[in-house]
């Protein structure tokens, strides 16, 4: 029987071109409130930034079997992807103005299986430790009953934000001489 599911996103260039020009906390408070748009991949896998804090960071799903893999549980991709933003948006939060970063790798260990039956699960990340040029995270995520389901590190590396242009701007207009 075949199933279907429909979403939307907004613009990602939005988001990408407001990166490094505020503190990493409050550029992800602002995600967090909508002020800018969450990546389109949240929209894909239903996941919700639910929480941050200096060095911290919440990501929620719901999993459903949109989220499958074969063996009829939640495909480790989704986990994994749920554990890299939490760990890699809790190194974010602690980045100051004209500053981003990039996951160097990220380790996973799964512990176990969920499906649609499991609830809600959350993926909770918290900074170990951050220089000027690297940050290591982690990421935990629970089940509803809190029981601990996979444990991620990540490395991150910190280096300056892009130059970009606001979404909104117009292109410069060209001169000949």
């Amino acid at each position: 029987m075949p199933r279907s599911r429909t979403y939307t996103w907004e613009d990602p260039g939005t988001t990408a071109s407001a990166v490094g020009g505020t503190a990493g906390l409050e550029f992800m408070r602002d995600v967090l409130a909508g002020r800018l748009p969450a990546p389109p991949f949240a929209a894909t896998l239903g996941t919700v930034l639910e929480e941050v804090g200096p060095g911290h960071a919440v990501f929620t799903l719901v999993p459903g079997e949109e989220h499958y893999n074969p063996l009829g549980t939640v495909h480790g991709g989704v986990f994994a992807t749920l554990l890299d933003s939490a760990a890699g948006c809790a190194v974010h939060t602690l980045l100051p103005a004209g500053m981003a970063y990039t996951s160097l790798d990220l380790t996973v260990k799964f512990l176990r299986p969920v499906t649609a039956a499991s609830g809600r699960i959350r993926a909770v990340g918290s900074v170990l430790s951050s220089g000027r040029r690297t940050a290591l995270a982690e990421a935990r995520m629970y089940d509803a009953e809190d029981r601990l389901l996979a444990h991620a590190t990540s490395s991150c590396m910190i280096f300056p934000a892009p130059a970009s242009t606001p979404a909104s701007a117009p292109a410069p207009a060209s001169t000949s001489g």
